[in-house]
């Protein structure tokens, strides 16, 4: 059976993983200045953070439209036997809404929900491509994706939180607290919905160390597949020191270097960095 695996922009995964796969990429919208592009097509992270800095209105990300959706299905459902398209998890976009809808219209094609972002959505995206070379229906490889998803480990920690204050998601008070006192928020998702779940106080390439160590030593029940290690710009030393603590804790046989797309660099801002896997 040949099954196309597609995925929304937000997977964050590399080019270079992309065209190993063969993985079909549905760009999400983000908003600049009243100014619609798509995510990764026509602007990148860089583009953002530059516009920010230069004193300008944080961006905003929407979800493609129930027709932007049916366009594409189309296409793939017409060269494959079967289509099956991970989205951005519900809780965060009104996109899984939207391809389901557009699904229905569709008896090859077939919508999971992966209950998180970025490379924890990639991490789905990369097990749906596993799965799909022997998957005997489409129905079949759904509910082995559906079973899977709850095992992704997805966290990040922030350096900053200008980005989160400008977007409403925390108050000037709690920041102006958090820099004073020097505190590194650790943000996971859990449930398919991102909480604040521990918070670091010191240097953040310190704070990273002890994030890692935190998230990898003396685990049990972790796969030892794949971790990736997500960012926005961060210091050469903090890069560093998360990748010799990766080193120490973590045993995975494919370690990916990934940068953050538009809906990380949206939300979070400059130094953000996460490790992300898969559990037992």
């Amino acid at each position: 059976m040949r099954i196309k695996i597609l995925s929304d922009s937000t997977c964050d995964l590399s080019a270079a993983l992309v065209a190993q796969y063969d993985i079909g990429i549905v760009p999400l919208i983000v908003m600049k200045a009243g100014e619609e592009f798509l995510d990764g097509a026509t602007i990148t992270p860089q583009q953002i953070f530059d516009h920010v800095a230069a004193g300008g209105d944080l961006c905003s990300t929407a979800a493609r439209s129930v027709g932007t959706y049916e366009e594409i299905f189309e296409k793939y459902a017409r060269e494959y036997d079967g289509v099956l398209h991970v989205n951005i998890g519900s809780a965060f976009s009104s996109s899984y809404q939207n391809a389901c809808i557009a699904a229905g219209g569709f008896d090859n094609v077939r919508v999971v929900d992966s209950q998180n972002l970025s490379t924890g959505q990639g991490l789905v995206v990369l097990k749906a491509c596993e799965l799909a070379k022997t998957a005997a229906s489409l129905d079949e490889l759904k509910a082995e994706l559906d079973a899977f998803t709850p095992k992704v480990e997805a966290s990040f920690l922030l350096d900053r939180l200008d980005y989160m204050v400008k977007g409403g998601r925390c108050s000037m008070v709690a920041a102006l607290g958090a820099n004073l006192l020097n505190l590194k928020p650790c943000i996971e998702v859990k449930d398919g919905k991102m909480v604040v779940v521990k918070k670091y106080r010191g240097h953040y390439d310190k704070c990273l160390t002890s994030y890692v160590r935190d998230r990898l030593e003396n685990r049990e029940d972790l796969d030892g597949g794949i971790l990736f290690v997500t960012k926005t710009p961060v210091a050469e030393k903090c890069y560093s020191a998360v990748m010799e603590a990766v080193k120490t804790y973590g045993h995975f046989q494919h370690v990916y270097e990934t940068d953050a797309g538009c809906t990380v660099s949206c939300h979070c801002g400059p130094g953000t960095l996460g490790v992300l896997f898969v559990r037992k």
